[in-house]
């Protein structure tokens, strides 16, 4: 059997290398000429060492890694989350040229500005994108308030959105004595985003929308109509508008497009963190301001400063119940609220009702309101008792603590030195500021600035207003003095003896030469002692 396999084998082989000498020349000269081609065609055109690799050892190579492209979302700066989504075209303008020159001369002013919108531009982007609006409306309300929540214009404007009462109320925004929902950062934003829609939908316009924003849409629409019936063109760079509007939208497209081409213009507007900041918390019923501060472990001037529209001590007794805190101090006070009792969040007080007191008596000394009263004991009318019990809702600290409120924002305006010395006047039924500006020889937009109000803002009877004078030309050496009336005297001998003028007691004193002065009367004057004659 062993030998029949090694003669098989033997056979295999011999009939493997069986062939004629004719074959073999001809497979030699068809092997070399193909072998010759081969080595030409591979000196023409080199074969890739790495694709040959790949295919011999796929295993060995290592996948080359997918970048994706991160969303505008992603962002870590949230400056260029809306970079990314601006889509208003800038023209070549002088007026846009204009107005981009100012920011960029200007950048600390731009980078204050980005420090107050840091806490409220996340939730305002938030709110942009979900309706589908421009991006650059974020930047809206650099141009109207420089993202200060406490902004108040001459036109009666406030917020950082810079609503005027009337449309404030037009789109659900309350203002009362407890709250003004233009300062409101939450509600106003809503409300001036539903304004600019619903001025788009009537011009198709975005240019023509923000001018309406600024000046009205039935400006805008005349300016529209009488250029249409001049057969002049209609767009907003044709229109004549006041030259506020003419300035105000090439502010927000100046700033569009420095924002847009930051590596043209070599500016970096400071970073804001593009990640929530703020959280709303629902405390379900009026609330101390102080309370919510100490609770959430934020000071009290910071959560007033997030929920700027509340003007007092606490949140409105009928709401909103609402407050904007961060993130981690809104996870503490919403713990702290999880256990708390309504009469909890805020401090009350019993009253017993004293003989010829009233509900608006009572409020003004607790500084609350009568209704939050009469809600407070479930009364129907104002009518009480001496001898009865109130119950009171009051702050838990001292009213000058609670320093972003109305009242001590006023004192603290009307404080600011503005002159060399100030009048206090007691405003008379009749009064106006027009009439004062006149009266003291004062500018009226400062007049009304110096007392936290617009020039046509409306005059309560009893209200003080500070009057500013500027500097007297004396030796400077000046003593606010009271000098007491005497039998004979009068206002030209008063003036002479302490060499003052006949106008200026008037204005200290808030009197007229053509009352007569009384014996006791005391009056202030302000003189240079240094020019006083002896006999006093």
């Amino acid at each position: 059997m062993k030998k029949l396999i090694m003669l098989t084998l033997s056979a295999s082989v011999l009939a493997a290398c069986q062939s004629t000498p004719a074959d073999t020349e001809k497979t030699t000269t068809t092997n070399q000429q193909d072998q010759s081609t081969q080595v030409e065609e591979q000196r023409a055109k080199p074969q890739p060492v790495q694709q040959q690799v790949q295919l011999l050892n796929p295993e060995l190579i290592a996948p080359l890694p997918v970048i994706k492209e991160i969303t505008p979302q992603q962002e870590a700066d949230l400056w260029q989350r809306i970079r990314r989504q601006l889509t208003m075209p800038i023209p070549e303008n002088a007026r846009i040229e204009a107005q981009r020159k100012f920011y960029l001369q200007h950048p600390a002013y731009m980078d204050r500005v980005a420090k107050r919108a840091a806490p409220f531009m996340h939730l305002i982007v938030e709110e942009i994108e979900k309706r589908g609006l421009p991006l650059e409306l974020a930047l809206l309300p650099i141009v109207e308030s420089a993202f200060d929540p406490f902004a108040y214009s001459h036109g009666s404007a406030s917020g950082i959105w810079q609503f005027i009462p009337g449309t404030a109320r037009q789109y659900g925004l309350d203002i009362n004595w407890w709250y003004d929902g233009r300062r409101d950062v939450y509600s106003a934003t809503h409300a001036a985003l539903d304004y600019l829609t619903a001025l788009n939908a009537r011009f198709d316009n975005w240019l023509h929308a923000l001018a309406a924003y600024n000046s009205g849409g039935g400006r805008v629409n005349s300016a529209i109509r009488r250029n249409a019936r001049a057969g002049k063109p209609t767009d907003f760079w044709s229109l004549d508008l006041p030259r506020e509007t003419r300035a105000y939208v090439p502010k927000l497209l100046a700033l569009a497009d420095i924002l847009s081409q930051q590596e043209k213009y070599q500016v970096s507007w400071l970073p804001i963190e593009n990640q929530p900041y703020l959280q709303v918390v629902e405390t379900g019923s009026q609330i101390d301001l102080a309370l919510a501060a100490e609770k959430s472990g934020l000071e009290l001037q910071q959560l007033h400063h997030y929920n700027s529209g509340y003007n007092r001590w606490a949140t409105n007794p009928e709401g909103p119940h609402r407050l904007l805190l961060p993130l981690e101090n809104a996870e503490r006070l919403q713990q702290w609220l999880a256990n708390a009792e309504q009469q909890d969040l805020v401090r009350w007080h019993r009253h017993k009702v004293k003989s010829g007191e009233s509900l608006i008596v009572i409020a003004k000394q607790y500084h609350t309101t009568p209704h939050a009263i009469q809600q407070a004991n479930d009364l129907t009318g104002h009518l009480i008792r001496a001898g009865d019990y109130l119950v009171v809702p009051a702050a838990s600290r001292e009213l000058d603590d609670y320093s972003l409120s109305a009242d001590q924002r006023l004192t603290a305006t009307q404080s600011r030195q503005q002159g060399s010395y100030k009048i206090d006047h007691t405003i008379q039924r009749g009064d106006t500021l027009w009439d004062l500006s006149r009266k003291y020889d004062v500018n009226l937009r400062q007049l009304a600035k110096w007392n936290g109000m617009a020039p046509t803002d409306p005059l309560r009877p009893g209200r003080k207003l500070v009057v500013w004078q500027g500097e007297e030309k004396t030796s400077g050496v000046t003593r606010n003095i009271h000098y007491q009336v005497r039998s004979g005297d009068s206002l030209a001998r008063i003036a002479s003896r302490f060499n003052v003028t006949i106008r200026d007691i008037e204005k200290w004193n808030q009197i007229s030469r053509r009352n007569y002065l009384q014996p006791g009367q005391r009056l202030k004057l302000i003189v240079d002692v240094t020019r006083m004659t002896n006999d006093i």
